[in-house]
């Protein structure tokens, strides 16, 4: 059975309010919650004691009591006191929207990395939020005022001293798994297999264009990424090769979707994961087109992608969606930007194409002699170029062929020059 809440939040006249707060609703859904209530409050500053005013706080508890929540959400991260206030004067649990997204991302985390990296942020996030339970304690053995600072206050620091080193030792682990990463991705440099990476807010679509290229190009068609329309259905960062029938290939990656306010906590531990995008060769932006806020959606995205230093790397912005758009015409490229529908095989094509002229431009034609004993090459050309021309000639073979310019420089010696 669905929990039941109520949603609360402050404006103070930022023009997303109305999207942030229908975000939180999405956010709560994600959480198989049901939100049963809302309510608003215009004002200039937050209340520092209960976030919203005194009046809206007794108007939250009669909404609470007359709907049957057994919880309140905030549309805000609330302060440890604000927290404990809004509880008291509640008597109802309270959480905010870091809390809320933490949740999400604990429940969809799969891989030993994702799982270890939303613990961490869990963890840093609950450090500050430690209290109650030693007052508690101190309030039932009757103790008060300055004999306040007892077995309560003990408790509370060996907690926190606790969650200090779960914090510490799941780091060190992390750190383990991100090392190996690290390997794996100076290795796919070193290939020289150009990295494109899929960026962009959660459900844009970035895992439903993943699987339609990895279905058209790629001999692990059956290792497709998870695909749901919900918020987060992704964590991990996936990786498949995917392979033209010119021969050309790219590695695509596939990460963790952004959302408004991501929780700073989950920015720090994802960093590593995040930062698959910095080495890429090219991003392709996800937009959900048929959003009525997604420019809201592409700067959280751009404003993301920066603070974990992720700039100067070339993007496609890929309008997605189209399909869901009355008389939209797609696919079509103006500039850096595409229309499409990453369901429909013809705009997934038109995509293709165009990452193929953003990534492979340098490509060039050249010709080279291979002597008959050096057939290994003739083999390498004919899986890795796009092969316009074999003639068998006295001294060797003779391939005229489309190559990269990192295999240029590998056959030179092989190349005939003009």
């Amino acid at each position: 059975m669905e929990k039941k809440v109520l949603i609360v939040g402050i404006s103070q006249k930022q023009k997303d309010f109305d999207y942030s707060m229908e975000e939180l609703a999405n956010l709560a859904a994600a959480n198989n919650m049901e939100v049963v209530g809302e309510l608003r409050q215009n004002i200039d500053k937050e209340n520092r004691a209960t976030y919203v005013g005194k009046g809206k706080v007794d108007e939250v508890k009669g909404l609470a009591e007359m709907q049957e929540a057994s919880l309140v959400i905030f549309n805000d991260e609330l302060s440890p006191s604000q927290i404990r206030n809004l509880e008291e004067a509640l008597e109802l649990d309270v959480m905010d929207r870091t809390g809320l997204i933490l949740a999400i991302f604990a429940n969809r985390a799969k891989t030993k990395e994702a799982q270890l990296q939303v613990e961490i942020a869990k963890l840093q996030y609950e450090l500050p939020r430690i209290f109650g339970q030693g007052e508690d304690m101190d309030q039932q053995s009757g103790k008060g005022g300055l004999s306040n600072r007892g077995s309560g206050e003990k408790k509370i620091e060996t907690d926190r001293r606790t969650i200090k080193h779960q914090i510490r030792h799941l780091q060190k682990e992390l750190a383990m798994l991100v090392d190996d990463r690290e390997v794996r991705r100076r290795k796919r440099k070193k290939n020289e297999i150009p990295v494109v990476s899929l960026v962009g807010y959660t459900n844009a679509g970035k895992s439903t264009t993943m699987n339609g290229l990895v279905r058209a190009y790629s001999e692990t068609a059956d290792k497709q990424v998870f695909e749901k329309d919900m918020l987060f259905a992704t964590l991990e960062t996936s990786v498949r090769e995917i392979v033209l029938p010119d021969n050309k290939q790219f590695l695509l990656t596939d990460t963790v979707g952004f959302v408004s306010k991501l929780p700073h906590q989950l920015v720090k531990a994802f960093r590593s994961t995040l930062e698959e995008a910095r080495d890429a060769d090219l991003l392709i932006h996800v937009v959900d087109y048929s959003d009525p806020h997604y420019k809201t959606m592409m700067q959280t995205t751009e404003e993301t992608l920066k603070a974990v230093g992720v700039e100067d790397v070339p993007v496609i912005y890929a309008y997605n969606k189209a399909d869901l758009l009355e008389d939209e015409i797609y696919p079509k490229q103006t500039d850096n930007t595409i229309v499409f529908s990453a369901r429909e095989q013809p705009s997934l094509e038109f995509l293709t194409e165009v990452i193929k002229k953003e990534l492979f431009s340098g490509y060039a034609k050249s010709e080279f002699l291979i002597p008959f004993e050096d057939g290994q090459v003739v083999a390498y050309l004919n899986n890795h170029a796009k092969v316009l021309e074999t003639e068998y000639l006295e001294h060797g073979t003779k391939i005229i062929a489309e190559v990269s310019p990192a295999d240029l420089q590998k056959l030179k010696t092989y190349q005939v020059e003009k």
